[in-house]
């Protein structure tokens, strides 16, 4: 039996906040198994987090998910997820999932879902579409681990379509297949490593060459940090490879490379602390569902 699960988010500035500050409201509506499994405010109420779940656990050949997300002027929200997003065998069918997120004026929106893991044998298409109007911005994250690398489960069989669009000003797009070596295993490509991760910062208004340079700077200064105190001396296969670039005024974007997620990720949350910083002056947070 195939799941249809759809999520929709609406985000709102209500003028009565506890603090006397605007506070960022949410309302949802969903249908089928996705749903919205906590509201939090642990920076105050500028700040709305979202946990999604998906009670079954994962997304099977035939499945479709969609989350649609609309956030109003001004206002701040945080989407995440309490675990990975799987991607199970399939029998034949494609399984589907499909965000689209619409920023208007002034709002800013944290896209920072926990891993997506491609098992062996899944046929699977990962979505995403964001729209951001003049002065808004988004911080998003997608980290892919094919099959299961710390468990020695590797990823034999089937394909993995990933589309990220953020309109007029990124387009990224792959289909990757088991069976082709020249990309996962040549240096080029993979290089026989199993996780990548990107991680952005867009702005529906071309960003001031300072700010600019400050995000790329400071990725590159973690960057160079976590390579001193991870020395390539051959011996690890956890080690990860990374670089950041900004191909035009409204957009940097972060590729990592490596052979476990545990270490992409940290560097990824260390990049992504220091990008909220400076440009958006908001101090270290973590949310606490991650459990670190």
């Amino acid at each position: 039996m195939s799941w249809l699960g759809t999520l929709q988010l609406t985000y709102r500035l209500d003028a009565n906040g506890t603090d006397g500050a605007p506070r960022t409201v949410a309302h949802d509506r969903h249908s089928g198994p996705l749903r919205v499994l906590q509201r939090l405010y642990p920076e105050g109420d500028a700040i709305c987090h979202h946990v999604l779940v998906h009670p079954p656990g994962g997304i099977v050949g035939g499945d479709e998910l969609r989350i649609d997300a609309d956030l109003g002027p001004g206002t701040h929200a945080l989407i995440t997820t309490p675990g990975a997003t799987r991607f199970y065998r399939s029998n034949g069918a494609t399984a589907v999932q499909d965000v689209n997120l619409r920023l208007a004026e002034g709002a800013r929106l944290e896209w920072l879902p926990l891993e997506t893991i491609a098992y062996d044998g899944c046929l699977a298409h990962n979505r995403l579409h964001a729209t951001l109007a003049p002065g808004a911005e988004m911080m998003g994250c997608d980290i892919l681990a094919l099959g299961l690398p710390a468990a020695d489960e590797a990823w034999r069989r089937g394909s993995y379509r990933q589309y990220v669009e953020i309109q007029d000003i990124w387009l990224d797009r792959c289909l990757i297949r088991a069976d082709d070596a020249r990309l996962l295993d040549s240096g080029p490509g993979w290089a026989g490593r199993r996780v990548l991760a990107s991680l952005w910062f867009a702005s529906g208004t071309a960003l001031v060459d300072t700010r600019r340079r400050a995000l790329v700077d400071s990725a590159r200064a973690v960057i160079e940090s976590d390579q001193a105190n991870h020395p390539r001396n051959g011996q690890s296969s956890h080690l990860s490879t990374a670089g950041v670039s900004s191909a035009q005024p409204g957009l940097v974007v972060l590729r990592v490379l490596g052979s476990r997620v545990e270490p992409v990720q940290t560097l990824v949350r260390a990049i992504r602390q220091k990008w909220r910083a400076l440009a958006w002056c908001s101090p270290r947070h973590t949310p606490r569902i991650w459990g670190t």
